[in-house]
């Protein structure tokens, strides 16, 4: 049976146990590169697949590989290397979905900013399956926490990922610690001649697969993004929300405390928002749900997590607020809305160091994304003056009134003041001291476009390439420079003692922080420690992580420069007259002459002190000899 006939996953020789795990996701029919990449892989045949993400090839490898497991071997039989922590949880949570009517399996995903602790312990008890980031996957292996002697299959998952990242010589010394007969399955986006060279060197006569992706996002859905960062990201969502008619919206981002801070200013600004995250208890957020179904919220904001399987008929906007890392939870994300042929609209925030983001989300789902025009000045005033006009309508229609009609009638005629007047001053205290209208000030995006835009994406390449060239320098040829703009200093506690490259840092960042390569600036390694520029509107909870993050057995143990204890390391530390060295006790306890012997150069100090002395000594004379004449008085007679 070729793989072009088959047609359900009970045509293949999976296990009972996984063909129940299927039914219970409710999986039918496999997709092209499963219905591929599946028969192959179960007779133990090497395969190199071109696929973009969203097509289904983690269910590709994982299948096949989790029935070809022996669960009474505890030693790991199947590794698999993704490039970010983001994709190694999420193979491991698709293996443990698979595998959960196998008894007694298990999983381990092992990537940077965790703690070895509760890694080393997780493979004592033994793991049949490892899916890690490169450089926690070396570290284990070097540590000899995670040894490979029965090791199976080795998936390559996102390999140009892994390349573009940095990590590729990484993959290659991970390569060359299996067994030469273990299984490889490579699987990437793009084949570029690296990757196409590992496949040479390391597959054993593969079966090439190449699946073309049809467009992965529904024609009834507007995609437009708009570029903005940092602080201006709220302002800019403000007024897109008043400018912008919707029913209810999802606004996704990356953390969990967002979702909380986030919903509670758009509270603040008069909206019915709330926040679903991991942490928030599953009953509540079934009523949050429920109430965004009812009406009673109009605004929900989550994380990718929190939101997954999310259906609500309601929902005609999906606001991006922060870019998702790949592709995959992007094409997830906006999917909640436009369902079952309804329209809907996604908007995007783009970063500048964001730009290579938007443009693999526009690569996957074969779309270009359109940029928006942020609504004006003028256009908000005129929509607030009209939501005003409209508010009083809607009571004059709907309200009893009288109370309020006998209450100004009254005041009215007590201090003869129009009612016109009496309105207005009511308005005033209906609104505060916020301002009711927005001042007409000067955009600076007036006028741009996606043309402009993208060419100061070209012109910040450049910028990054020549970055990149500068790293390799000595650090006396520009030591008097400082990070360019948009970028701060920081410092990482890892240096050429603990045999660190550029791309061990690089991959790391990337990896943790979700920061584009060529958005990380110059990286000067001394000895101890590492000197790099990084974006200055890093997230905190971001920089928090990078504390945790270890590279090359090491914590990177990030501070910004002028925050860290080591920055007075290449100072000189001098005493108050301007001499470097010992306190003045101790100087002058050293210069104390031995066994009665001064030295030449403490014999002429000596007798330096000695002429002081005398002539201290002169002085006194002098004045002891004025005292008398100083003391006698004339007295009157």
């Amino acid at each position: 049976m070729t793989s072009d006939t088959v047609s359900s996953f009970g045509q293949m020789a999976l296990n009972i146990p996984l063909l129940k795990a299927l039914d219970d996701v409710g999986y039918e029919n496999p997709s092209p590169i499963q219905a591929r990449t599946i028969p192959l892989l179960l007779e133990g045949r090497d395969v190199l697949g071109q696929a973009q993400t969203g097509t289904g090839k983690t269910a590709a490898f994982a299948l096949p590989l989790l029935s070809n497991l022996d669960l009474k071997e505890k030693d790991p039989q199947v590794l698999v290397l993704a490039p970010t922590r983001e994709l190694a949880i999420q193979v491991a949570e698709a293996f443990q979905k698979y595998a959960s009517h196998m008894k007694g399996f298990h999983v381990l995903p092992v990537y940077g900013g965790q703690e070895y602790g509760g890694q080393i312990r997780a493979l004592k008890r033994g793991v049949h399956v490892i899916v890690g980031t490169p450089g926690r996957v070396m570290d284990h292996i070097r540590k000899g926490t995670l040894k490979l002697g029965n090791l199976k299959a080795l998936v390559l998952d996102e390999a140009d990922e892994m390349l573009r990242m940095g990590f590729i010589d990484d993959v290659e010394w991970i390569l060359d610690q299996t067994p030469e007969d273990r299984q490889i399955a490579l699987f990437s986006a793009t084949m570029p001649q690296q990757i196409r060279r590992i496949a040479t060197k390391y597959l054993n006569d593969p079966e090439q697969i190449t699946i073309e992706v049809k467009t992965a996002t529904a024609d009834t859905i507007r995609q437009r993004f708009w570029p903005v960062s940092g602080v201006h990201k709220l302002d800019a969502l403000t007024r897109i929300l008043e400018a912008e008619p919707f029913d209810a919206m999802i606004i996704f981002v990356r953390t969990k405390t967002a979702t909380v801070e986030l919903a509670d200013k758009l509270e603040a600004r008069g909206y019915s928002a709330a926040p679903i995250n991991g942490d928030i208890q599953q009953k509540l957020r079934e009523r949050t749900i429920e109430q965004l179904k009812k009406g009673k919220i109009d605004i929900l904001v989550a994380t990718d997590v929190a939101a997954r399987g999310l259906d609500v008929q309601r929902i005609s906007h999906v606001f991006n607020y922060d870019i998702p890392y790949d592709t995959e939870a992007y094409i997830h994300r906006i999917g909640r809305t436009g369902r079952a042929g309804r329209k809907g609209d996604a908007i995007l925030f783009v970063a500048p160091r964001e730009k290579r983001l938007l443009h693999s989300i526009e690569k996957a789902t074969r779309q270009k994304i359109e940029m928006m025009e942020l609504p004006s000045t003028e256009i908000i005033n005129d929509k607030r003056i009209a939501k005003f006009k409209q508010r009083i309508s809607d009571t004059l229609a709907s309200e009893e009134l009288g109370m309020f009609y006998q209450m100004i009638e009254q005041y009215q005629l007590e201090h003869n003041i129009p009612a016109l007047e009496i309105a207005a001053a009511l308005a005033h205290i209906l609104q505060g001291d916020e301002p009711f209208l927005l001042q007409n000030k000067p955009q600076r995006s007036k006028g741009r476009d996606r043309e402009s835009w993208d060419k100061e994406d070209g012109s910040q390449k450049r910028n990054s390439s020549r970055r990149d060239r500068d790293r390799g320098r000595d650090r006396s040829s520009r030591k008097d420079s400082g990070p360019e703009d948009g970028m701060e200093r920081f410092k990482l506690a890892v240096g050429h003692n603990h045999e660190v490259r550029p791309g061990n840092i690089v991959g790391a960042i990337a990896n943790e922080a979700g920061i584009d390569s060529q958005y990380i600036g110059r990286i000067n390694i001394h000895d101890e420690y590492t000197m790099i520029d990084l974006p200055a509107d890093m997230p905190k909870e971001v920089f928090n992580d990078l504390k945790k993050v270890w590279v090359a057995g090491q914590q990177l143990k990030i501070s910004k420069m002028g925050e860290d204890s080591h920055s007075d390391e290449r100072k000189p530390r001098y005493d108050k007259k301007g001499k470097s060295g010992k306190n003045s006790s101790d100087k002058k306890r050293s210069e104390k002459p031995r066994d009665g012997k001064a030295k030449p150069k403490k014999d002429k100090k000596k007798k330096a002190k000695i002429r002081a002395k005398d002539k201290k000594a002169k002085g006194k004379r002098k004045t002891d000899d004025s005292k008398p004449k100083k003391r006698v008085k004339k007295k009157p007679d």
